[in-house]
């Protein structure tokens, strides 16, 4: 997928692009000179940076038509929401909240770009490493784990056209998540490296899972927790 030097910018489109992960995956590919389409709730605010608003977690809809977005070579679906949970008081409202952004936002928006991301092209879905199970958080975790579902069932299905799927699943990582009230009982635990994940961390990652030489991982899940899953 490399454009050589001449070559114009590549092109990404960020869900979750205001604040966190996202926002640091912004940041760091407009710094790599790719050109940039966030959208989130509210505007990306990186220079550089164009901003489509939409409220991806909303029932029933929220997704904006694509009509106008220029052609894609990579999307990152950094779009997430974290409600926790123990056996005997889970909320069916919570699971249906995290299911729509954490796999239905995904599928319907990979359903519409595929067509048109060239061969060569990328797509990363950010995870977590509560895909295998976490206690509290099993709503959570299914549905962090049916992206790892979905990521290796497109990654079958595209590997002859170079496009590669892969999930970054990230520990405990220094984002608003990390203190949103609705995880009060989970609170995050440090991990062996004695601090949290940083999120310019994750999006490095990202960005080495959109070059060139990525070009032979896909299928995968990458899990970077600073040591908490050992």
């Amino acid at each position: 997928m490399d454009t050589g030097p001449a070559g114009p910018p590549r092109h990404a489109l960020v869900t979750g692009a205001s604040s966190g992960i996202g926002l640091a995956i912004v940041e760091r590919l407009v710094a790599d000179g790719w050109r940039v389409t966030g959208m989130a709730r509210r505007p990306v605010p990186i220079p550089g940076a164009r901003s489509i608003l939409a409220d991806l977690a909303a029932p029933g809809g929220g997704l904006p038509e694509l009509n106008d977005l220029e052609p894609v070579d990579a999307f990152i679906h950094a779009a997430g929401v974290l409600r926790t949970a123990e056996l005997g008081a889970l909320r069916p409202e919570d699971l249906a909240a995290m299911w729509r952004l954490h796999v239905e936002v995904a599928a319907q928006l990979v359903d519409r770009l595929v067509a048109t991301i060239p061969d060569g092209g990328r797509i990363v879905l950010i995870g977590s490493r509560t895909s295998t199970g976490a206690a509290g958080k099993s709503q959570y975790a299914a549905t962090k784990a049916a992206m790892v579902g979905l990521a290796r069932s497109w990654a079958m299905e595209l590997a002859t056209r170079g496009v590669t799927v892969n999930v970054i699943a990230p520990g405990a990582t220094q984002t608003p998540m990390l203190s949103d009230p609705a995880r009060g009982a989970t609170p995050p635990r440090l991990p062996p490296i004695g601090r949290f994940v940083q999120p310019d961390e994750i999006a490095a990652l990202a960005a080495f899972l959109l070059s060139p030489q990525a070009g032979a991982i896909t299928g995968q899940q990458i899990t970077v927790c600073g040591g908490a899953s050992l």
